[in-house]
Formats: C-alpha cells, sequence, structure tokens
C-alpha cells in the first residue's frame, strides 16, 4: 500500500487531535490541557514500566555493547538524512552540507552507517526535525501535548509529525516484517540508552511530570532559539535614541546607578528559571 495515504491520514489524525483538544483547555497558559496529559503521562508510564523499560533491560544486559553502538550508528545515519533537509530548509546551508557529507561517508565508508567514521572525521552530529524547522520560521508552539506512546510534544511538533514520518528513510523499506522488526529494535535500543538516566529521574524528581514538562519545552526552545532571543530582532526605542548623550562622558552611568542597574539585571536573570517552574511563560517563550 503506498505510504503517501497513510501519511495523508496520519496528518489529519494529528490535527484532529489538536483541534480536539483546544475546546477543553484549562488555565495553565503553557500547558491547558494538563489533566489530559497527566492521564496520558500515567498511561505511558504504565506501558514502559511493565513493558518497554523491561524490554530494554534486557536487551542492554544481553547485547553485546558493539552491535547496541552498531544499531544506534545505522538508524542515527539514517536520521541524518531528514535532519539535513530541515537544516536545508531552516537557511543552515553550512551544517546541512556537514549533514549530507555525514550520510554520504558513514553510508559507503561507514558500511550502511554501522560505523560512524564521519564523526571521527570532525562532521559534527546535528538533530533536527520539522517542529524545529516550523519554529524557525516563526511558527508558534502552542500548547504541550503528551502524546499517546510518543510521549512529549507540542501543537506544533504534533502537526509537524506526520512530515518526520514521512522523512524516515525507514519507513520505506520492504518488505514490511523487516520494516517492524527493525522499528521495534530501534525502540528498545533508543530505550536502553536512556535506563541510567531515568532511573536518576525516578530518585530526584518529586513531581516527574512537571520535571519532564518544563524541561521538555526549555531544551525545545533552546534548539529553535539558542540566542535565547525568541527569534525576534532587537529593536532599539526611538526615545532611547533621542535621549542618547552627545559626549562619552555623559553617557557613562555615575557609580550609584551602574550599581542600581547591575542590581537590577542580577535580579531579572535570576527570575526566569522561577517562571519556568511555575508554569508561567518565560519572557518570550514560544516553545514547542
Amino acid at each position: 500500500m503506498s505510504s503517501t495515504p497513510k501519511h495523508l491520514r496520519q496528518a489529519a489524525l494529528a490535527l484532529g487531535a489538536a483541534l480536539l483538544l483546544a475546546g477543553c483547555a484549562g488555565p495553565n497558559p503553557r500547558d491547558p490541557y494538563e489533566s489530559y496529559n497527566r492521564a496520558m503521562f500515567s498511561f505511558n508510564d504504565t506501558v514502559d514500566t511493565y513493558a518497554l523499560k523491561p524490554v530494554a533491560t534486557v536487551y542492554r544486559d544481553v547485547t553485546p555493547s558493539f552491535v547496541q553502538t552498531g544499531v544506534g550508528n545505522f538508524f542515527g545515519n539514517l536520521a541524518d538524512a531528514w535532519t539535513a533537509v530541515n537544516n536545508l530548509l531552516q537557511g543552515k546551508g553550512e551544517a546541512g552540507m556537514s549533514d549530507i557529507s555525514r550520510f554520504a561517508l558513514n553510508s559507503t565508508l561507514g558500511i550502511l552507517g554501522l560505523f560512524d567514521i564521519a564523526s571521527e572525521a570532525g562532521l559534527q552530529k546535528h538533530k533536527e526535525d520539522f517542529g524545529q524547522t516550523l519554529g524557525t520560521w516563526g511558527v508558534s508552539s502552542g500548547p504541550y501535548l503528551m502524546l499517546p506512546l510518543l510521549g512529549p510534544s507540542t501543537v506544533r511538533d504534533t502537526v509537524a509529525l506526520p512530515a518526520d514520518f514521512a522523512g524516515n528513510i525507514w519507513s520505506y523499506k520492504d518488505p514490511v516484517y523487516l520494516r517492524n522488526i527493525g522499528t521495534g529494535v530501534n525502540l528498545v535500543d533508543t530505550r536502553a540508552s536512556l535506563l541510567d538516566a531515568t532511573s536518576m529521574l525516578e530518585d530526584a524528581a518529586l513531581d516527574r511530570y512537571e520535571f519532564i514538562r518544563d524541561g521538555y519545552l526549555q531544551r525545545r526552545e533552546s534548539l529553535i532559539h539558542p540566542d535565547g532571543d525568541g527569534g525576534k530582532p532587537k529593536q532599539q526605542d526611538p526615545a532611547v535614541e533621542e535621549a542618547k548623550p552627545a559626549s562619552p562622558q555623559a553617557a557613562a552611568p555615575a557609580p550609584a546607578e551602574a550599581k542600581s542597574a547591575e542590581s537590577s539585571a542580577t535580579v531579572s536573570s535570576e527570575s526566569v528559571p522561577k517562571e519556568l517552574n511555575s508554569g508561567t511563560p518565560a519572557a518570550g517563550n514560544a516553545s514547542l
């Protein structure tokens, strides 16, 4: 069966879910669907606890490390192709060409990507998806969403998922049974690589849902806007331009004024994490 109708159905389902949730908004501007998200988080956590985590633990303990490395390299190499497309769509020509070079080098000399010789050659690995591309184009993240089995997302990234599915080279692998086996192996291998991190999270976080949500949103925002400016160019206030002193001496603030400005800047920078942890949007945050 052609993959195009399947991707169209995935897009329709993603958009339909986003529109359905739009009618049950709650008080938190970043997480208005918190009751639904927490229920889905609990469902995902149950599936992980009783199915995925035990399998991943056995896989990590039994499978030789060089095999695990090869599996990760193989699927990571396939992901480099879609990353290259997104970097080029975002206008990052140098990074996009580097990703293309990585994919070509690892697919040939690296034996279908089993060996990551591109990294050893100095070609940095990137990870970009279509949600990041939409964010770079100025599309707002929309509310936070916890997707069934897929985990943390936002409305923007949920709508972008069908494009990411279509950009996955492995999704076109035939016969279908090999595609399904490979997808399962990749899932288990990815989960196995996160076992130590999740164990630390379970021991440290008082509210794992909030910890994962806030960390995810901050991480996505930093990936899309690494300069922390929300992607918006800084504009000079005309009133400030008119008030600029003519001489350098006049431009220098008095010691008391400088101390006051320094104190104000310190308070402002310290307030950002508190806003993020409290569930209120940080300045310029359109996070994923």
